[in-house]
């Protein structure tokens, strides 16, 4: 055995068979994964904002607290329609040549998951109040402030985003708190993240340890939950109390709008959201976003005027779906 007397010989061989098994055990199971899993059919590549803001997301730590990875077991039904699955993952590259966070799925949640987190919460206004001070949104929460991805100006331009936040998250500082180039790419790459639906006729991985539960969304004409719809999608901004954010989200509390009359009006918003600039910031069209049918928007409608106070009046669902389906045709038409 020669070869060990001679280390030219002993660490040539050495090298080799160490590249032999790295091309055995990492690189063709890897290229094996990319040619057999494909991104799903309408899966939408990230803009050059949003591939900056991952930058961002990842200089910043966020990966640190929040996974990207629905698993399928029923407690993580709270963040996806569905279990996460290889071709959620397969169209995303590398971040650089030097860099291989290619995905950003994580190992622990101290704050919830953001798989879906574009739906799930898709106001920009509310995303950037949670950023500049997490605890003028969700007052429990622990994420820290990221106020260096905003600044103060006593008169901002036309151009800036100014980020409506009440008086007394703002510690006494004088101006309006504009956010930075940063800040917008940040949102902008939470705002993309968003399972991307399952071809039709395919169905999904079946959450495992089911727990018997009250129907929350109604997709079968059964009676949906208004109060859970609420908590679910509305709570984060108008808040458990109905009286919103002063400055930035209105309250539902006496609202005319809430206890008026037009129905209408009161559909097309939960539906297609609503945008009350300079008083309040844009509401993101929730209904559309999370598919709620002519149960669910009747459900949250009876929560909120039933609640509170407010005494409005209750409706069906068959004059909802009269609505839904008047918007679908007047927003065709001016299509």
């Amino acid at each position: 055995m020669n070869i060990f007397n001679d280390h030219r010989k002993l660490y040539t061989i050495a090298g080799l068979l160490f590249a032999f098994l790295t091309y055995i055990v990492v690189v063709m199971p890897a290229f094996d994964n990319q040619y057999n899993n494909l991104p799903l059919p309408g899966t939408k590549p990230l803009s050059g904002d949003a591939k900056a803001g991952k930058l961002i997301y990842i200089a910043e730590g966020c990966v640190g607290c929040h996974s990207q990875q629905v698993r399928n077991v029923e407690m993580d039904k709270m963040f996806g329609s569905r279990p996460g699955m290889a071709s959620d993952y397969a169209n995303i590259g590398r971040t650089s040549i030097w860099q291989n966070t290619a995905t950003l799925m994580g190992t622990e949640r101290t704050g919830p998951d953001l798989t879906d987190i574009g739906n799930r919460q898709p106001s920009k206004d509310w995303n950037l109040m949670h950023l500049y001070q997490p605890r003028s949104v969700v007052a429990q929460s622990i994420m820290p402030s990221y106020k260096w991805l905003f600044e103060m100006k006593a008169v901002p331009s036309k151009t800036d985003v100014v980020v409506s936040m009440p008086e007394q998250f703002l510690n006494g500082e004088v101006g309006k708190v504009v956010a930075k180039k940063e800040a917008l790419q940040l949102i902008a790459y939470l705002q993309s993240l968003k399972q991307t639906p399952l071809p039709d006729g395919t169905k999904p991985l079946d959450f495992l340890y089911k727990k018997p539960e009250k129907i929350v969304s109604s997709k079968n004409g059964s009676s949906a939950d208004g109060k859970a719809l609420y908590t679910a999608n509305c709570v984060a901004c108008h808040q458990a109390n109905g009286e919103g954010l002063k400055g930035s989200f209105p309250s539902l509390k006496g609202s005319k709008v809430v206890i008026g009359e037009n129905l209408e009006l009161y559909v097309d918003i939960i539906m297609n959201g609503y945008d009350a600039r300079p008083e309040f910031g844009a509401m993101a069209g929730v209904g559309t976003n999370m598919n709620f049918t002519e149960f669910d928007v009747a459900a949250i409608i009876n929560y909120e005027r039933t609640s509170w106070g407010n005494t409005g009046k209750k409706v069906t669902p068959e004059e909802v779906k009269k609505i839904m389906d008047f918007i679908k045709i007047k927003l065709s038409a001016e299509k």
